[in-house]
């Protein structure tokens, strides 16, 4: 696949003009610029401080407006790209190449063509790759960072920048090499520009054509491949028999009564656009490949939330469903119009979308809506894996590697039955620690915890015997041979103990707990 040009995207819809596409030479000089002047993620933090830096991303703009006071090249790249502050020529000529970027659609003049003040056409966020790497994220005006102030703009097409969701998709991603990997729903490309670091192919789809373009920016100013840029909803731009090995995709998932803006809304009733992606991806994906997703659901009234999302795994696919966050309907009416700003008009009109949202909840019996992550792998098993859990917890970020090693773990259970599993031997995973809970001077524990210091942080209760065996795992003997000699120490049937122990070994296995050594 090839990247597209500028006369393969589609039509811009009535937005302002953004920066052309097909400039990679502008873009170039750009990057250039950007990074002469330090305006990259460590850049900003040590200008701004960490306070003001954390403001932005609650989009208050005050304390970065005070921070960048001066006439450095990177309070100029700050005003002008970050917080949409005009800045007179003659203080942006010595820092980026005007003409360029003014012939090309980055920057314009204040006032028309005799202006003497630039102003930035598009946001432009300095981030940070997984290795180091300066990368640039595009997108509308007033949309580069999120938070309760609401979007900059509420036309339906707006193009949002990295917010918390889409950065959560990028850390829980698998990251190993693959021949082909496929964005849906692109929205400024960060899932893209993430893929093209491990995939020889990416391809990138959107509703939005807007998306589209503002994608080749990113991946242009990051100095990253060009993607297959491919417009339509869902999987309606693949072709064919075409098939991935890696899908990701943030999609549209609130559960609104109405599409009104196309990056969040998705049109579809309730959570059917999740659910027809999940559905979807099944078929579109090679022998081991992953499909990630973000994703809402509803929680229905006499229905239990985790049986509807292990109706929608495909067939032929393991799945591990993460829910971590839950909200009522109220919270979730109130956080999606805030996000649209509509808290802030007419107190009449607000109540009645607020209205709206809770009738359409009403009629469909939605009692809660949960919020998670979907990971599907295509697997030959006959029998494929699905977990579907409750993990509200914090987590240790990038969990890419934790969730390949928990499918990884799967396949090894399901290829050792309760037999093979007793001459297996096992090692204690690093940085667990065992608690003790109990009565201050009893003489034994209620119980005792194994708890995670790493990726999932999982916490799991065990009985003495299985405090016992993981304390001694360290690959030196078989399972049967450790559970053998706790049945001598404890004055149990040995028989018996490895009789009832294999499926708390496995648990520990399918955890994290214990690895094969």
């Amino acid at each position: 696949m090839e990247g597209v040009s500028t006369s393969s995207l589609p039509a811009l819809p009535a937005l302002p003009a953004v920066p052309a596409a097909g400039r990679p030479d502008v873009a170039a000089r750009l990057r250039d610029a950007l990074l002469g002047a330090s305006f990259t993620a460590d850049g900003l933090l040590e200008l701004l401080g960490a306070p003001a830096y954390a403001a932005l991303a609650r989009s208050e703009t005050v304390p970065a407006l005070r921070a960048t006071r001066g006439d450095s090249p990177l309070e100029v790249l700050v005003r002008l790209f970050l917080l949409q502050q005009p800045v007179p020529h003659a203080r942006v000529e010595g820092v980026l190449p005007v003409d360029a970027c003014l012939e090309s659609g980055w920057l314009v003049r204040v006032g028309g063509p005799s202006g003497d003040e630039l102003a930035a056409t598009v946001d432009v966020r300095p981030y940070g790759g997984p290795g180091g790497e300066d990368w640039f994220i595009v997108s509308d005006l007033g949309c580069a960072v999120g938070g309760a102030g609401g979007i900059g703009s509420k036309d339906e097409g707006v193009v949002l920048g990295v917010g918390g969701a889409s950065t959560t998709l990028a850390g829980i991603t698998v990251r190993t090499p693959v021949s082909a990997a496929l964005d849906l729903g692109t929205g400024s490309g960060i899932q893209a520009l993430h893929a093209a670091q491990h995939a020889t192919r990416v391809c990138a789809t959107d509703l939005n054509p807007r998306a589209l373009h503002i994608t080749a920016l990113t991946l242009a100013l990051s100095g990253a491949p060009a993607a297959d840029l491919r417009e339509g909803s869902l999987f309606e731009p693949v072709h064919g028999d075409e098939t991935y090995d890696l899908i990701v995709s943030n999609p549209p998932f609130v559960i609104s009564p109405g599409a009104r803006l196309t990056y969040r809304d998705g049109g579809m009733a309730g959570d059917d656009l999740c659910r027809s992606l999940v559905q979807g991806a099944g078929e579109r994906l090679n022998e081991g490949g992953f499909a990630q997703f973000l994703a809402n659901w509803q929680h229905v009234e006499g229905e239990d939330w985790q049986d509807r999302l292990r109706s929608w795994v495909p067939r032929g696919c393991d799945a591990w469903i993460v829910q971590r966050e839950v909200q009522d309907v109220t919270q979730y009416a109130e956080l999606w119009l805030r996000d649209a700003g509509d808290h802030r008009g007419d107190p009449a009109e607000y109540q009645a979308l607020y209205d709206a949202w809770l009738d359409e909840f009403e009629a469909r019996k939605v009692k809660a809506v949960g919020f998670g992550w979907i990971t599907l792998r295509r697997t030959g098993s006959a029998v494929p894996s699905v977990t579907v859990e409750e993990w509200p917890h914090p987590v240790e970020q990038p969990l890419g590697e934790t969730v390949r090693a928990h499918f990884g773990r799967l396949d090894y259970l399901r290829a050792h039955d309760d037999a093979a599993l007793l001459e297996e031997h096992f090692k204690l995973a690093a940085e667990i620690v065992q608690e003790q809970v109990g009565l201050p001077g009893a003489e034994d524990p209620e119980h005792v915890v194994l708890r995670q210091n790493r990726g999932m942080r999982r916490a799991t209760k065990v009985d003495t015997v299985g405090a016992g065996f993981a304390g001694v795992c360290d690959g030196s003997l078989s399972a049967g041979r450790i559970l053998d000699a706790i049945a001598q120490l404890v004055g149990e049937d040995p028989v018996l103990l490895r009789d009832r122990t294999p499926a708390q070994i496995r648990l520990l296995v399918e955890q994290g707990f214990l690895e094969p050594a």
